[in-house]
């Protein structure tokens, strides 16, 4: 909580300063998500298949996707920088005593806005920089696996007529950030940064439109890319 204030007050406290560069660049390459995610456990699931209590969890995969970001800069050391993607789609799996059950997929969006603060290093090649920022993750287009609902089944919870459905709440989250920018001339370059990122959501599993289980999950991913950069 208190990371996320503090990113909120760095940027409006930029958003409130005059530019004085008014320089505009677009980098564009590959970017990853890497959860390194923890979670709540199924409960419900494990008292009717009669496991052993908190010994199960879920897990989300790690995706690549086609990454945009946007850097405005501010003064010489402060840049505005908004972070897009292509939809990023995961696997959800269920871990512990249900390792490899395949509960569903998800598709997100996280865009990210940040503050970086860009060192003085007497390069003219070699950028570095830090950032810090808020994040917004929405979920769209989950959909539950076959398999999920096959073992639901089994277990008598729900019926060939039923209607399964899975449902996740999205999360608004900090940002911190690294890397470097390298010019390789006075137009194009390369961009390299690391982010880690605060992503919680509430999953939950929905029979006819009720809840029958819900599990909260910390995904808080590492986020890497690597692209080609433009400076207009």
């Amino acid at each position: 909580m208190k990371l996320k204030a503090l990113s909120c007050g760095v940027l409006l406290g930029l958003l409130s300063t005059s530019a004085l560069a008014n320089d505009f660049s677009i980098n564009v390459g590959a970017i990853s998500v890497m959860p390194d995610d923890s979670s709540s456990h199924l409960n419900v699931v494990e008292s009717v298949a009669g496991l052993p209590e908190n010994s199960t969890g879920v897990g989300v995969n790690t995706n690549t996707q086609l990454g945009l970001t946007f850097d405005y800069k501010l003064t010489e050391n402060w840049t505005l920088e908004l972070v897009a993607a292509t939809p990023f789609s995961h696997d959800i799996t269920a871990t512990g005593s249900l390792a490899g059950l395949k509960i569903g997929k998800t598709k997100h969006l996280p865009p990210t806005l940040l503050a970086q603060y860009h060192f003085d290093i007497d390069s003219e090649m070699f950028k570095p920089f830090v950032g810090i920022g808020v994040n917004y993750t929405a979920f769209f287009d989950e959909q539950v696996d076959p398999q999920l609902r096959s073992t639901l089944g089994d277990l008598g919870v729900v019926t060939d007529n039923d209607d399964v459905s899975l449902a996740l709440k999205n999360s608004w989250g900090y940002a911190l950030q690294a890397g470097v920018n390298v010019d390789l001339s006075e137009n194009w370059g390369l961009h390299f940064m690391v982010s880690r990122m605060d992503i919680d959501t509430t999953g939950d599993v929905r029979v006819n439109g009720n809840t029958i289980e819900s599990v909260d999950v910390d995904i808080d991913p590492y986020v890497a890319m690597a692209g080609v950069r433009y400076n207009f």
